[in-house]
Parts: C-alpha cells; sequence; structure tokens
C-alpha cells in the first residue's frame, strides 16, 4: 500500500470522522451535532464527517435557496405584487413545484447520508431511541414541510387553473378602483343564463384597499346599459319592457336571444349583466364572479364557519305550495336572533332567505355575510385549511378575471384587509322600496360618486365618516330613527336599519309583550296562518354585523 494510501494518525483518532475511536458520550454529541447541522446547513455534516464531494454540492445548493429566500424576503416589503404574480403565475409555480419537491428529495438523502455517518451501532443502547427521534423530527421539520409546501402550492395552482381566465385581458383601475360583479346562483347542468339571486359590485381603491359594496335588488327596472354595450341595440333607452325586464332576467335573455352580439364572448349572459350594473351605476365594473351557491356553502365551511350578530330570526324556507303570493310550507328550521356561529348550509340559508321579509332584508344580510368572509378569513385560517378552501373556490362557476393579475389583486385584498366597507343599497334602507321600481339613475351615480369619494385613498376619516352619515341611515342608540344627518339622499327609506359593518342595535328575541321568540312559538304561527304575525316579530331580520 503506498503512502497517500494510507490513514494518517489524526484521521484514525479524530472523533468525527472516526467515532469508533471516541468515548461514549463523544459519539452521542457527535450523532445530534450531525443531525443539526444537517438540519440548520444542509451539507455541512458531510463536509465534517463524510462525503466531502457531497457536503460541497449541498452547500452550493443551500446557500442559493438562502439567497433566493432573502431576495423573496425583501420583494415581500418592497414588491409584493411582483413576488406573488410569480407564485400565482401557472409555469412559474409548476417551476417552483419541481424545485421544492426536489429540495425535499435532496433534503432527505442527506439525512440518511447522516444517519450512515452516525453509525447508530456504535451508539448506547439507551441513546439509540433518542437520536432516532431527533432525526426523524429534523426530517418533518425539514424535508417534510419542503414537500407539503410543494403540494400546497400546487392544489392553489390547480384552483387558480379551474377558477380563473388564464387568457384573459389584464384590466387597469377606473378612476383609481377595480370594480367587481358578484352574482350568485344555483349550479347544475343547465345553470347557463340562469338569472342570478344575488348581484352585488365589490369597489376597491387600487392604492388604498378601502372597500365598498353597491348592491342591486335583483327586480330593479330599467336598467341601462354602458356606453358601448351590444344591448344598446335592442335597448336604446334602458331594459325597459315593464314587469318582466328586471335586471337579473338580463343573464337569461341575452343567452337565449342575443349571444350573436356578443362573439367570442365565453358568457354572453354575464357580460351583459356586467355592462347593465356598469351603467346603472355610472361606474365601469371591469370584471365578473358568478358564484355557484352550493359552492358558496362549502366555502363557508371550509373557513370554518362565520360569526354575526343577527338582528332577527331567519327562516330555512320550506318548499313553494302558492308561487302566485309566495307561500311556502312550513320552515324547515330557524336561524335564531342574536350572536351565531354559520355552518355553510345556515350561512346559504341566511342569505338566501326571504319569506316574511322582502328583498331588502336579504341584501343587507348578504352584504353582512360577504363582509364576515372578509373580516374573519385571517392568515391562520388560510393556512391551517389551506386545501379545502382552495377546493372549495373551484365552486366558482365563471369569472373573466385574467389568472396573470390575481398577484395585484391578492395585495389589494392584504390592503383592505381590517378596513371598514362602506355599503349602498339600491333599495331600503338607503332608498324608499319603490325606487327599484321607476330609479333615478341621476340620483344613484350621485349616490354611488359619494359613497365611493369616501372610500378613496384621499379621503380623510373625518370626511369618510361625514360621507357615511350621510350614505347610510342608522340606529341612534339602539332606537328606530335615522341620524341626525337625515334622509338619504334620493327617496327616504321607509325602513332604516344600521349598516351591516356597526353593530348599534339589539337583536329582537321577544315580543312586544316581552315573551321569548322560539321555534316552537313561530311553527304554531305558520300552523294557524297567522304569518302577518310572523313577519312583525322577524321584520328586523335584515339587521345584521360581523363578528
Amino acid at each position: 500500500m503506498s503512502n497517500t494510501e494510507l490513514p494518517s494518525k489524526g484521521l484514525l483518532t479524530d472523533p468525527v470522522r472516526n467515532p469508533a475511536s471516541a468515548p461514549e458520550p463523544v459519539r452521542t454529541r457527535r450523532a445530534f451535532l450531525l443531525i443539526l447541522l444537517t438540519l440548520f446547513v444542509p451539507g455541512s455534516a458531510q463536509i465534517v464527517a463524510g462525503d466531502r464531494k457531497l457536503g460541497r454540492i449541498a452547500l452550493r445548493v443551500t446557500l442559493s435557496v438562502w439567497v433566493l429566500a432573502i431576495i423573496a424576503l425583501v420583494s415581500l416589503f418592497t414588491n409584493r405584487t411582483l413576488l406573488i404574480s410569480i407564485v400565482t403565475n401557472q409555469i412559474a409555480s409548476l417551476l417552483i413545484v419541481l424545485v421544492l419537491a426536489a429540495l425535499a428529495v435532496g433534503w432527505l438523502v442527506l439525512f440518511v447520508n447522516t444517519l450512515r455517518l452516525i453509525r447508530p451501532v456504535l451508539l448506547a443502547p439507551r441513546m439509540r431511541p433518542a437520536v432516532g427521534i431527533a432525526l426523524a423530527l429534523a426530517m418533518v421539520l425539514s424535508s417534510g414541510s419542503l414537500g407539503y409546501a410543494a403540494y400546497l402550492l400546487n392544489v392553489s395552482r390547480n384552483a387558480i387553473g379551474s377558477i380563473f381566465n388564464a387568457d384573459g385581458p389584464a384590466i387597469d383601475p377606473v378612476d383609481g378602483r377595480y370594480n367587481f360583479l358578484m352574482m350568485g346562483g344555483d349550479a347544475g347542468a343547465d345553470r347557463t343564463g340562469r338569472r342570478p339571486d344575488s348581484l352585488s359590485v365589490l369597489s376597491v381603491d387600487a392604492e388604498s384597499g378601502k372597500t365598498a359594496i353597491i348592491s342591486i335588488p335583483r327586480n330593479l327596472q330599467n336598467a341601462r346599459f354602458s356606453e358601448g354595450s351590444p344591448m344598446l341595440q335592442v335597448y336604446p333607452d334602458g331594459y325597459d319592457c315593464g314587469n318582466d325586464c328586471l335586471i337579473n332576467a338580463i343573464n337569461t335573455e341575452v343567452t337565449n336571444e342575443h349571444k350573436d352580439l356578443y362573439p367570442g364572448v365565453a358568457d354572453p349572459g354575464a357580460q351583459a349583466t356586467l355592462e347593465a350594473v356598469s351603467g346603472t351605476l355610472g361606474i365601469t365594473v371591469q370584471a365578473y364572479v358568478l358564484v355557484d351557491m352550493d359552492g358558496f356553502a362549502k366555502l363557508i365551511d371550509a373557513m370554518g364557519g362565520i360569526r354575526i350578530k343577527a338582528g332577527g330570526w331567519v327562516p330555512i324556507s320550506g318548499d313553494m305550495i302558492d308561487e302566485a303570493n309566495g307561500i311556502h310550507g312550513m320552515p324547515l328550521g330557524w336561524i335564531p336572533a342574536g350572536e351565531q356561529k354559520l355552518d355553510g348550509f345556515h350561512a346559504l340559508w341566511y342569505g338566501r332567505s326571504r319569506e316574511f321579509v322582502d328583498d331588502y332584508a336579504r341584501i343587507q344580510r348578504q352584504q353582512c355575510v360577504q363582509q364576515a368572509m372578509l373580516r374573519q378569513l385571517d392568515p391562520a385560517t388560510l393556512l391551517s385549511k389551506f386545501e379545502d378552501i382552495a377546493n372549495a373556490g373551484t365552486k366558482v362557476v365563471d369569472s373573466n378575471i385574467s389568472a396573470s393579475q390575481l398577484g395585484s389583486f391578492v395585495d389589494l385584498a392584504m390592503k383592505a384587509k381590517g378596513k371598514e366597507i362602506g355599503r349602498l343599497t339600491i333599495g331600503p334602507p338607503d332608498f324608499d322600496a319603490s325606487f327599484s321600481t321607476v330609479p333615478d339613475f341621476d340620483v344613484i351615480h350621485e349616490r354611488v360618486r359619494k359613497l365611493l369619494e369616501s372610500q378613496s385613498s384621499t379621503s380623510s376619516p373625518a370626511a369618510a365618516g361625514t360621507d357615511d352619515a350621510v350614505l347610510q341611515p342608522r340606529n341612534a342608540g339602539g332606537g328606530n330613527g335615522l341620524s341626525a344627518a337625515g334622509p338619504p339622499l334620493g327617496l327616504p327609506a321607509t325602513t332604516p336599519a344600521p349598516s351591516p359593518s356597526s353593530s348599534d342595535f339589539t337583536p329582537v328575541t321577544t315580543t312586544p309583550a316581552g315573551e321569548p321568540i322560539t321555534e316552537k312559538m313561530l311553527n304554531q304561527l305558520k300552523r294557524e296562518g297567522n304569518e302577518q304575525a310572523i313577519r312583525e316579530l322577524v321584520a328586523t331580520n335584515g339587521q345584521c354585523a360581523p363578528l
């Protein structure tokens, strides 16, 4: 044997590279040290005690990953939109998934190699289980976490691909705002052209994230189409064919009769509805999202439910037995007044039910549910229930939002988190109940303008508060009068009620005589056919505040 092949005396006595020569306590400490080195500086254990070539390769990869992680962290504070756009991009996210999976496998290989370097047979029998447990925990924390991150990112990219339009055009803010039309309807094979049950615009200031929700009653007549809408050829003076021309009928009519006016548009009915909402409100609505109600319920279940303060009892309606008069059979249940935590099924009914009240009470509850979802979807909930939330999100039936802009919109949502949300309903409590039949569009445009001004990045808190007092009738001290600012601009409201973002109301839980309202009492009145008494007892069920 040549001199170069003979191990040096130092190597034979080095306890790190030759643990057999070391006493038992040293071998134990060495084992834990190698595990920690592999956990915090992958490749360093191989450098000091094993295959140095493998260690050098692993260290280069480790340093590269650290550099990329530092760049990502800096971008999180300096250019968050770009970072989110990269993560949500279908190609970039696939590459990240593959890299994370490769890193997870590589880290696992290093731990297996570290186990070989430890040589458990040289450890004291009582220490072998402890070293094995420490190694397993380190593998879960490192390789397991990377693998799980790759899995979650893959779930996310699949959901994005299912929900959003990969080829959709990018949209720019108009007058400093992004305006999204949210439409809710039932799913099914024949859903295309269905009349949406709810219509609301989510308007977000592009700079500050200040948000307003504008609700349009489904029975609004004479809706105006925006300039440039193909439907102006059919209805140049608005959607004005009488009681059959409600705004929620546009989707069906265009889908069935005027698709040819929208060549190349994936959903002409939804696009025409967007144009009608734009013209009616006097703003440019850039995108729409059509949500399946069943998917809405699943999303709330995935979040773990929502918490609200309900102003009055809400029925879970039974089958319709008299469609002409809107009479249902016995309710399947009731959602009580007071503080409630609602699962998806009950939240869906809470926002959908309109038995014993009008559409406007339902609209107020829908706004409240939307705000509760926005307020309560915190990062901890999102991370802990990410897969369920992402899978439920694929129940969004249709959207023309481009996937390429998700980064900027997610960033916008983060800005909006925690900010007070402005509200306006084109009907009670902000307008008289008859207003939707003969709407004054100049008044609507002025009300919308004032609301959006109060929710702009340039408005001061004091100015926003003043506008809010004008725009929203409120209860003062639990009473039933309007605020000191007087009735809202336009026709006076007939049913004063607090904003869904406000909790300054007392839930009605007793009869005028002081008897507690119960499900048994309400059902008995229903059996007796005394629906008027029920209406009086549940008249405040439009009042709602997210908790």
